[in-house]
C-alpha cells in the first residue's frame, strides 16, 4: 500500500459482506480511488446462510433457495456479474400452496396477496375458514383505517383488520414462517409496512388491492422487459452467486477462518488516519481507514463493547430464532401426493414439529433427477427452538415421521441433509425500526464504522444485496470527505 492507499476491513463474509466488498471494489475502481480491502469470514467458506450441495444428482440448498424478484437487487446483481443467463425461475404453473389444517393438506385460497384477499369466490368455497371469519374478511372493506401512526404488531394488525381466524389459521403459518417468529411480537413496520400504506392511503388492505387492480390495467409501455417469475434462482443453486462474487474480489484479501476479537477506535472516534485497529487473535491486527461489521447483531456486539457497552447492549437486544431444514429425496413413485404445488405450511394450531415443507422439485424441476423428488423440512423457530439442538438422526426421524403423516411417505429417503443456523434469524420486534435509528445515531459518533446486515432493514437476500451496496457507497462517501 502507497501512503495514499486506503483500507478497508470489512468483517464478514455472507452475503451483505460480499456485496458491500464488491460494490466497494468496482466503485473504487471507476473513481480511481488507491483502494486495500480486507475481507474477514470467521468460518472456512464465504456466503453465510447462502450454501448449496450437489449430491447424486440433487441440487440442495442449506439456506435461502431463491430471489425474489419484486425486490430486483439480487437479479441486478447476477447480471452484473455475469450470471444473468443462468437464472431460472420457479415453475409458476404449480405455485399452488397448502396448509396443513386437522391433519389434512388443503390448499390456500388462490388469488390471496399474503393475507389479502383478491378473489373472494375462492376464499368464499375454501373450507379452512368457517363462514363467521369470512363474513369478517368482508367486512375489512368497510372498517376504518387506524389514526395513530406508531407501529404496532404484525399479529395485532392483521387481527384488527381481518380477524382472529384469518390470523390463526393462515397469517400466522404464512407470515411467521417467513421471519421464523411469532406475529405477536413482530413489528408491522419493519416486516410488512406496504399493509400499513395500503390502510393509510385507501382506508384498508382490500380498498388498496382494488386501487391497486385498477391500475394495473393500463397497458404496460413497449419495450420493458418481459414478466419473469416470482422467484428465481441461478441453474445450480444460491451457491453460484457467492463463487461469482468471490471470483470476482481480484482487490480484496479474503481470510478465512479467522474471528475477529475486537475493533477499537482510534482516539474514540477522533479524525486521526487510520481511524481503526481490528484485532484478529492471534494474528497482528490489522489497521483500517474504515470498518464495516457484515455480522451478526449479536457478534457486532462483542466486536464493539470494549469501547461502546451502549451499542453493544443495544445490538444484543435484537433477539434471534435458531432454524433447522431437513432436505429429504425420493423416487417419484414412492411419493403418493401429486406435489401440484410449491409446498405446505403448517400452523401453530396443529401441534405439529415443523413449521413447513418445500417440494423442492417442483418449484424447480432442475433440482432433482427424472423421477424423483425433493423435499425440504423447516423446524425451529419461536417456541420451536429446541428442535434445533437434536442430533441429525432424530431430525431426520422426524421430517420422515411428519412427512408420513401429512404426505402419506413410508418409503426410505434415498438421502437426507440437515443443516442448522443458530441464532442466524433476526427477529424485527415491534418498534424494530425506532431501535435500528437509534444504533445508527449512537454510530454516528465513529465516523468510518458502519453496519450492515440482515439484522437491520431486511432479511432477505435481495435486501442483504441492496443494504450491503448502499453501505460501500456510504463508505466511498466517508473516504472521500477524508481526503478532501
Amino acid at each position: 500500500m502507497t501512503p495514499l492507499t486506503k483500507h478497508v476491513v470489512i468483517v464478514g463474509g455472507g452475503i451483505a459482506g460480499l456485496a458491500t466488498a464488491y460494490t466497494l471494489q468496482e466503485r473504487a475502481r471507476a473513481a480511481g480511488l488507491p483502494l486495500a480491502m480486507t475481507l474477514v469470514e470467521a468460518s472456512e467458506r464465504l456466503g453465510g446462510v447462502i450454501f448449496t450441495e450437489q449430491v447424486d444428482g440433487f441440487i440442495i440448498e442449506a439456506g435461502p433457495d431463491s430471489l425474489l424478484t419484486q425486490k430486483p437487487w439480487g437479479v441486478e446483481l447476477c447480471r452484473t456479474l455475469g450470471i444473468g443467463d443462468r437464472l431460472i425461475g420457479t415453475d409458476d404453473r404449480q405455485r399452488k400452496i397448502y396448509l396443513l389444517w386437522q391433519g389434512r393438506l388443503q390448499p390456500l385460497p388462490e388469488g390471496l396477496m399474503l393475507v389479502i384477499p383478491t378473489r373472494f369466490h375462492s376464499l368464499l368455497r375454501s373450507p379452512l375458514l368457517s363462514w363467521p371469519a369470512k363474513i369478517r374478511i368482508g367486512l375489512e372493506y368497510f372498517l376504518p383505517p387506524r389514526v395513530a401512526a406508531g407501529d404496532e404488531s404484525l399479529g395485532a394488525f392483521v387481527r384488527r383488520r381481518l380477524g382472529q381466524e384469518m390470523l390463526e389459521k393462515i397469517a400466522e403459518p404464512l407470515l411467521g414462517g417467513i421471519y421464523a417468529g411469532s406475529l405477536e411480537r413482530m413489528s408491522l413496520l419493519a416486516t410488512f409496512p406496504r399493509f400499513r400504506e395500503l390502510e393509510a392511503k385507501h382506508g384498508g388492505l382490500i380498498r388498496g388491492m382494488l386501487a391497486q387492480r385498477k391500475s394495473m390495467h393500463h397497458p404496460a409501455p413497449s419495450g420493458g422487459r418481459q414478466a419473469t417469475s416470482m422467484f428465481m434462482a441461478p441453474r445450480n443453486g444460491m451457491g453460484e452467486i457467492v463463487e461469482a462474487i468471490s471470483a470476482r474480489l481480484d482487490q480484496v484479501t479474503v481470510l478465512r477462518g479467522r474471528a475477529v476479537q475486537l475493533v477499537l477506535p482510534h482516539h474514540n472516534g477522533m479524525a486521526e488516519q487510520p481511524c481503526y485497529t481490528v484485532h484478529l487473535g492471534s494474528t497482528p491486527p490489522l489497521q483500517a481507514d474504515a470498518v464495516v461489521l457484515a455480522t451478526p447483531a449479536h457478534v457486532t456486539a462483542r466486536v464493539v463493547e470494549e469501547f461502546h457497552p451502549a451499542l453493544a447492549a443495544a445490538l444484543r437486544a435484537i433477539p434471534y430464532t435458531s432454524t433447522a431444514t431437513i432436505s429429504l429425496a425420493y423416487r417419484r413413485a414412492d411419493v403418493p401426493h401429486p406435489l401440484d404445488g410449491f409446498g405446505f405450511l403448517v400452523g401453530r394450531h396443529e401441534g405439529r414439529r415443523i413449521m413447513a415443507a418445500t417440494w423442492t422439485s417442483t418449484k424447480f424441476p432442475q433440482r432433482a433427477p427424472a423421477e424423483h423428488v425433493l423435499i425440504r423440512s423447516f423446524v425451529g423457530g419461536a417456541g420451536h427452538q429446541d428442535l434445533v439442538s437434536l442430533d441429525d438422526a432424530a431430525l431426520v426421524h422426524l421430517a420422515r415421521e411428519e412427512l408420513e403423516e401429512s404426505m402419506r411417505i413410508r418409503a426410505v429417503p434415498l438421502l437426507a441433509r440437515v443443516y442448522r443456523w443458530e441464532q442466524a434469524n433476526p427477529q424485527y420486534v415491534v418498534g424494530h425500526l425506532d431501535h435500528v435509528a437509534a444504533l445508527e445515531k449512537m454510530l454516528a459518533r465513529y465516523p468510518g464504522l458502519f453496519l450492515t446486515g440482515s439484522a437491520y432493514r431486511g432479511i432477505g437476500v435481495p435486501d442483504c444485496i441492496y443494504h450491503g451496496t448502499r453501505t460501500a457507497e456510504q463508505v466511498m462517501a466517508s473516504l472521500a470527505s477524508v481526503s478532501a
